[in-house]
Parts: C-alpha cells; sequence; structure tokens
C-alpha cells in the first residue's frame, strides 16, 4: 500500500492523534490536540484537516459527537513516518541482561518469552531454532553389542544426540578413531542439512569407492545424520503471557468474548504462529503486521511486532509481541529489537 502525501501540518495533526489515542483508547477532538501539543492552529482549523484525514481514510469517527481515532491505515503511516522509536536506557538493558539467562537453550527461550510478556504486558511468542539448521560440532561412535554402533552427536551449541546404528562389520578402536577424525574435519561447522547433502556427495563420489576407510566412513555417517523420526515436525514454539490479552469487560459483550477466544485459540495453533514469524524471517528488520496485515482472522483486531534472531543474514528463529492494536509502538519495538539481538547472541554458535 502506497504512503499517502501529507503536508507537514496535516503531520504534526496526525501524530497528535494517533499518540493521545495510543495512550488513552478515547476518540481525539480538535482541542485536545490544540491544547495538549504545540500545534499552532485554532480548533477549527485542526478540525478541517482532522476532516480531510478522515477522507484519506487515515481517521474515522465511530460516533457523531465523539472525536476520532486512527484507522489501520492511520496506524501504518504513524509508525511508518512518524514514530520515533527512543532506545532503552542502560538501565533498562542491564535488567534484560540480568533476567535472559539459563543454562540451555531451551530454559533460555523460556526466559526470554517471560520476560517479553512480563515488560510489555502483552501475549510473547518465540520460534525456537530449526534443530535442522544447527551447526554439527563432532561426533563418536561407540562400540555395542551385536554389530550396533552408538553414534553420539554434538553440535556446536551444546546439544547431544544419540542414535543407535548398524556397523556392516566388526570395527576396531584404531579405526573407529580415524573415522571420527575423518568426518569431524570434513562436516564440522555445517548445518545438519548441509551435512546430509555433502555426505550423500561424497558417497557418489567414484574416488571414495577405493578407500574403504572413508567409504565406512560416510556409510556410517549417512546413517547417523539420517533425519529422525518426526523431524519434520514444525518447529517449537514458547508462548508466555495468553492472560494478558484477556480482556474482563468483554464478559458483557458476546462480540468481543468470542473474538477474545478465537485470538486465544489462535495462540494454541503453534502452525499458524511459525507461518506468521516466518514472514518474519525473510524480511529484514523489525516488523509490524496491523490486524488484516496478520492474514489471519483471529488477528484481525491485534498487533504483531516480531523481528527474526541469530543474524541477518541467516537467521535462526524469530520472537514477536501479540497484543491489542493500541499498544505502545516506540516502547514494545525497542524492547523486541534489543531482546533479539540479546538472544541471537546467546544462542549463535561460536565461530
Amino acid at each position: 500500500m502506497s504512503t499517502p502525501e501529507l503536508s507537514r501540518r496535516a503531520r504534526k495533526i496526525l501524530q497528535a492523534v494517533v499518540s493521545e489515542y495510543l495512550q488513552s483508547g478515547d476518540a481525539v477532538g480538535s482541542r485536545t490536540v490544540t491544547r495538549r501539543h504545540d500545534i499552532g492552529l485554532s480548533p477549527a482549523t485542526v478540525r478541517n484537516v482532522m476532516s480531510d484525514l478522515e477522507e484519506m481514510g487515515l481517521l474515522e469517527q465511530r460516533h457523531t459527537s465523539a472525536g476520532r481515532v486512527p484507522t489501520e491505515s492511520g496506524l501504518r503511516f504513524f509508525i511508518q513516518s512518524l514514530l520515533k522509536v527512543r532506545g532503552l536506557s542502560p538501565r533498562e538493558k542491564d535488567e534484560i541482561r540480568a533476567r535472559l539467562t539459563g543454562p540451555t537453550s531451551e530454559d533460555v527461550l523460556q526466559s526470554a518469552s517471560r520476560l517479553l510478556s512480563e515488560i510489555t504486558q502483552h501475549a510473547a511468542v518465540i520460534v525456537a531454532p530449526d534443530p535442522a539448521m544447527a551447526r554439527f560440532g563432532h561426533v563418536e561412535f561407540v562400540p555395542m553389542r551385536d554389530g550396533k554402533l552408538l553414534a553420539v552427536l554434538v553440535t556446536v551449541d551444546g546439544r547431544i544426540e544419540n542414535r543407535i546404528i548398524t556397523s556392516p562389520s566388526v570395527i576396531d578402536a584404531a579405526r573407529l578413531e580415524r573415522i571420527h577424525n575423518f568426518l569431524n574435519m570434513t562436516l564440522s561447522g555445517l548445518t545438519l542439512d548441509e551435512v546430509r547433502a555433502r555426505v550423500q556427495r561424497e558417497l557418489g563420489d567414484d574416488k571414495h569407492r577405493y578407500d574403504e576407510m572413508i567409504a565406512t566412513a560416510l556409510r556410517l555417517g549417512e546413517q547417523a545424520f539420517a533425519p529422525a523420526p518426526g523431524e519434520a515436525r514444525s518447529a517449537d514454539v514458547v508462548i508466555s503471557g495468553q492472560a494478558n490479552l484477556v480482556d474482563p469487560e468483554a464478559a458483557a459483550d458476546k462480540v468481543r468474548l468470542d473474538r477474545m477466544r478465537e485470538l486465544l485459540r489462535a495462540l494454541e495453533d503453534r502452525a499458524l504462529l511459525v507461518q506468521l514469524l516466518d514472514r518474519t524471517k525473510s524480511a529484514e528488520g523489525i516488523q509490524v503486521f496491523l490486524g488484516a496485515e496478520t492474514a489471519h482472522a483471529a488477528l484481525s483486531e491485534s498487533s504483531v511486532v516480531a523481528v527474526p534472531y541469530g543474524g541477518d543474514e541467516r537467521p535462526i528463529g524469530a520472537i514477536a509481541v501479540i497484543g491489542p492494536m493500541r499498544m505502545n509502538y516506540g516502547k514494545v519495538m525497542s524492547i523486541v529489537d534489543f531482546t533479539a539481538d540479546l538472544l541471537g547472541h546467546m544462542l549463535r554458535e561460536p565461530e
């Protein structure tokens, strides 16, 4: 959607109306704008400009005698062109750093989700790193009975997975050591998807057919790195703060109550959340989806502030805050952006 051209005067008035609405939730009249903002115009002139903004689809007047509130288009213009996002203070950053802890990556993700929901007072969603994007560290094969080997796979970020595979023949300790060295030197640092592709490519290379050690290593690697049952499932999602979306006043209004229930059900649909945040992973920088922009009916009256984490070129996941369209966008965007950067540094494997 193209951004409408606004005069400097219209931009100042729109900024004043949206700022007042986001703070109070009430419709904003011309006298409120002239009294609280340094516009330098009379209420009558401000009214005329607000009427023009309404015709442009940026404001709406829900009741004849009331003031005006921003439309989704008005909020979008405000966020893209008028909003000044302030950075977090050193004290706020230190608080987030102190609370974002955990002995494992899973604990860190849980901590980050709770932290976001508590600070913003909205719901927080984090898509965990895809296991297939984890980088391979090293593998070791431990002999077992009946021609079996225990394959111990270790990723660079410390995750360990054990798999039992079948050995084509009895392998002594010295040959196993050479197999370990070959696979680790050849594959270390690649993602698991890249490891599988590399093993298949090496297996098809004629030069390895006559080197028994390399051929055995590749056949063992093919078994060890094969996708585990269920690995194709959707990425793990960590959610906190659903209670922050509960509107106590909705109980008296059946329509609002039904919408709130649909929203809470949507947060239980992990595939939906992954689909939404995948759009963020393929975009650049922080993203704000307003209402219909989420492409999900249950989120039609909500805003989603989301950003990928783990590196600009190849993000490993995404985090988001979900709340009403009337939220403090500047504050939420700063918190989400800083938390994502910190989370990425904590989970990113060392170079």
